[in-house]
């Protein structure tokens, strides 16, 4: 697909609080490793809600106008002199974070935690919810035919889970508890199946999510209260649900309530693994939870996971369709009312633009 001549670059720009403009979008120059790619399918996510509900999320602080969005795939319309891989036309799923490559947490393999990340729509780096952008040839995965490009899209929250996943050693002796089902927590338990896991309970506030769960494949669901006072509760119903042991449990919201949930629902020797980072600070009862050694894993975005995502899709293990509930152009109406609906929760799971 060749590039039209004159055409002006637009992306979606966050200005203030819920206040996106679609407005031209001038690109860097395409270095010799680097692609150019027209963005075709874009996934909103949670953390491009709280930029756009509070201009913030945790420490990254939005304070001039920023391109939003990271969940992306695409089709190649120009290739860097040097670039090998990839040629023009191929379609490609995009991973969104850009680190220095030379840091000790870089050469040791953990890139995702490198100080000098740049992350597309996290500030201060402009995001990907644009007609183009160009990136890194070697961040940029090839799509089998069977796999859309939404599914490619799809593959960035996926990630999430399948980091999640590799770090807690899921297996198919591992019992999975999952603490929210919302997007991430969706993604955690089609990926912990796909992991091996025999029996995953999913719990909620909201029964609506619950049914989706249970038709993803949730062995179990309960509905939890919001009031902290229930806690011992909600581990006595969790227990009695789940019928053995459980080995990890994902907290994929991250509230003072989940977090004590989860290291009281988890075995003596188990793990705990927080993705859901909702309050900055939480306190929970850790020393109860340390003195029966249940292993608290930290998990921030992933690496090294787009490989297996795309085969998990290629190969059927994981159907991430179900979870793209809404659809949207990408016009300045679409993106206004796209972004309300994934703010409004309710039955939105993922919401999606096809460029």
């Amino acid at each position: 697909m060749a590039s039209k001549e004159g055409e002006t670059n637009m992306a979606a720009w966050l200005l203030g609080i819920k206040t996106l403009k679609i407005q031209p979008y001038h690109l860097p120059p395409l270095g010799p490793h680097d692609v150019k790619v027209r963005v075709k399918a874009l996934g909103i996510c949670g953390s491009d809600i709280h930029h756009f509900k509070t201009m913030r999320c945790a420490n990254f602080i939005v304070k001039k106008p920023m391109v939003i969005g990271h969940e992306c795939a695409g089709v190649i319309e120009e290739v860097g002199s040097e670039v090998k891989s990839l040629e023009v036309g191929d379609r490609v799923a995009l991973e969104p974070g850009i680190s220095c490559r030379q840091c000790n947490l870089c050469k040791s393999g953990r890139y995702n935690l490198c100080p000098k990340m740049k992350f597309f729509g996290s500030p201060p780096t402009n995001g990907s919810l644009a007609n183009k952008v160009v990136h890194p040839a070697d961040l940029c995965y090839k799509l089998p035919e069977n796999v859309s490009l939404e599914e490619g899209a799809m593959c960035e929250p996926l990630s999430v889970a399948v980091h999640a996943c590799r770090r807690a050693n899921v297996s198919p002796e591992t019992n999975v508890l999952i603490m929210g089902a919302g997007p991430i927590g969706l993604v955690t338990l089609l990926t912990a199946r796909a992991f091996g896991a025999p029996r995953i309970l999913i719990n909620d506030v909201d029964d609506r999510r619950l049914s989706i769960a249970k038709s993803l494949g949730a062995d179990k669901t309960v509905l939890v209260s919001t009031n902290i006072q229930d806690v011992n509760k909600d581990v006595e119903e969790i227990k009695s649900a789940m019928g053995t042991d459980i080995d990890v449990s994902f907290d994929c919201v991250g509230y003072n309530k989940t977090m004590s949930t989860a290291l009281n629902a988890t075995r003596s020797g188990g793990k705990v693994c927080l993705i859901g980072l909702a309050q900055s600070e939480m306190t929970a009862p850790i020393t109860p939870a340390a003195a029966r050694e249940v292993d608290i894993i930290g998990i921030f975005r992933y690496r090294n996971t787009w490989p297996l995502c795309i085969e998990l899709l290629r190969t059927g293990k994981i159907d991430v369709k179900p979870l793209i509930t809404h659809r949207f152009g990408f016009s300045q109406n679409e993106i206004d009312v796209a972004f309300e609906t994934s703010a409004g929760g309710g039955n939105a799971i993922k919401v999606m633009f096809n460029l």
